[in-house]
């Protein structure tokens, strides 16, 4: 790759003249696209192999390029952005303009374990439903979700089609509406996540705990893993003024 700009030995160090004309050169390339070899860098802009790893670094830190072992630095696919609200992730990925799908690991019937019964309104050791899928954002794992379910109330859930909206099913073959939820977000490693989302143990997720009701029956408590290098949330804070 050229030059597209000459580093001078001016006040600006060359690490950062050399990172923001990466910048402008990765604003040409797609997704997953490569950038040059760390050896391609230094002869083209004749700068040490320290000033180049500097200047991809730092690309790395803002979230513009990711590195991949053995194999080289890659531009980063755009975060998808959602807004705080209550939503089934079929809903949430449609309005970012994204086509939603997902892979069932599995469902099954399983004693609830004590820490979620209290959520449910449940007794410890009765039977629950478990539900674990992968959701994929335009055929890329995006978040593994791990959910408890009452079984009185959804009998039968089985043998219905759980690959699409979870809360559409509730919706239409239970006629149970998800009205409220609570959530509770935090960072951390992936960890047995990451096999189902394609990603290293080590590799940032967005963890997202929810307990949703339908009126004022709990339905739902669900923990999903979000993809860190592809999932980012916004919120609008208003400042509220109290006497």
């Amino acid at each position: 790759m050229p030059p597209r700009t000459r580093l001078s030995d001016g006040p600006v160090p060359k690490h950062v003249q050399l990172r923001e004309a990466l910048a402008g050169r990765v604003r040409t390339l797609g997704p997953d696209d490569a950038i040059p070899s760390e050896r391609e860098l230094m002869t083209a802009y004749d700068v040490s192999r320290a000033t180049v790893r500097r200047a991809i670094e730092g690309l790395i830190a803002d979230g513009v390029l990711h590195r991949i072992q053995g194999k080289g630095t890659f531009v980063t696919r755009p975060r998808v952005q959602s807004h705080l609200h209550l939503a089934s992730f079929t809903q949430d990925m449609r309005r970012r303009g994204l086509t939603p799908s997902t892979r069932l690991v599995g469902i099954s019937l399983e004693e609830l374990p004590g820490e979620v019964a209290g959520d449910l309104r449940l007794e410890a050791g009765v039977p629950a439903w478990l539900v674990q899928r992968v959701r994929l954002a335009d055929d890329e794992p995006m978040a593994f979700e791990r959910a408890w379910h009452p079984a009185d109330l959804l009998p039968g859930l089985d043998q219905r089609d759980l690959t699409g909206s979870l809360y559409d099913v509730f919706a239409h073959e239970y006629s149970l509406t998800v009205d409220t939820a609570e959530q509770t977000a935090w960072a951390d490693q992936a960890q047995s996540a990451a096999r189902h989302l394609g990603v290293s143990t080590t590799a940032p997720v967005m963890i997202f705990d929810r307990l949703s009701r339908s009126g004022d029956r709990p339905i739902e408590r669900v923990r999903s893993w979000y993809r860190g290098d592809r999932y980012q949330v916004h919120m609008t804070l208003d400042r509220t003024m109290t006497p």
